[in-house]
């Protein structure tokens, strides 16, 4: 799969506040990147705590639940969009749909 935008993920980790986050990012990229999902049902075989939204939204949770990655999920041209990558607060101050 093809995610957009890596950036957005490295500039959470590098945050001194989630620096812990860095680990468990990387590890999701990669293993997003080798990838070749076709249908919510397969990340959900992989990811068993991945919430799947209306929409081709998926909310991943990171680093032992600290942290939530909202993504979209173009199936067909098999590219991940990067949304939100956050705490639980700020997640909760989102709506994982439309963000």
């Amino acid at each position: 799969m093809r995610v957009i935008a890596r950036s957005t993920l490295q500039k959470f980790w590098k945050n001194s506040l989630h620096a812990d986050s860095e680990g468990a990012l990387k590890a999701w990229y990669a293993e997003a990147k080798k990838a070749q999902w076709e249908s919510p049902s397969e990340i959900k075989e992989k990811y068993k705590t991945a919430s799947v939204l209306k929409g081709g939204r998926v909310v991943f949770n990171i680093a032992g639940n600290k942290y939530r990655l909202v993504v979209h999920i173009h199936y067909e041209a098999k590219i991940i969009y990067i949304r939100f990558v956050g705490t639980h607060k700020e997640y909760d101050a989102v709506d994982a749909e439309t963000v």
